[in-house]
């Protein structure tokens, strides 16, 4: 009986460290897991545009171009997330580097779509 209570704390020892929730119920990232950032919906317009402009002014923001991949759809939230993304996954995926004075929003689902694909690492 003594083995089997000690390989089950183990096992919700080890259950617990993986958890996706820090203190505070704030969610956090595992190591290695695939990180996008993007703008948060309830950004401004002229959050967007800052973002935009601070993340191109620091990337390669081509793709975001008319004839290129992520021109559509023409919106400023969708060229900030782009811009914001490649800022992001050029600085190493920190936190904090999509923090954007708070309009950054890290997220764990792809958000390409058509033929716009956010780059990734």
């Amino acid at each position: 009986m003594e083995t089997r209570s000690s390989s089950l704390s183990l096992l919700l020892l080890a259950i617990s460290s993986a958890l996706l929730l820090a203190p505070g119920g704030t969610t956090k990232l595992v190591q290695g897991q695939k990180t996008w950032c993007v703008s948060k919906p309830s950004s401004d317009d002229a959050t967007l545009a800052a973002n935009l402009n601070f993340a191109c002014s620091q990337v390669d923001c081509s793709i975001l171009q008319r004839g290129y991949g992520c021109f559509y759809p023409d919106t400023l939230m969708s060229h900030a997330s782009v811009a914001m993304n490649l800022y992001y996954q050029s600085r190493g995926r920190n936190f904090w580097n999509c923090y954007f004075r708070g309009s950054g929003l890290l997220v764990t689902t792809d958000p390409s779509f058509g033929s716009c694909v956010y780059a990734y690492g």
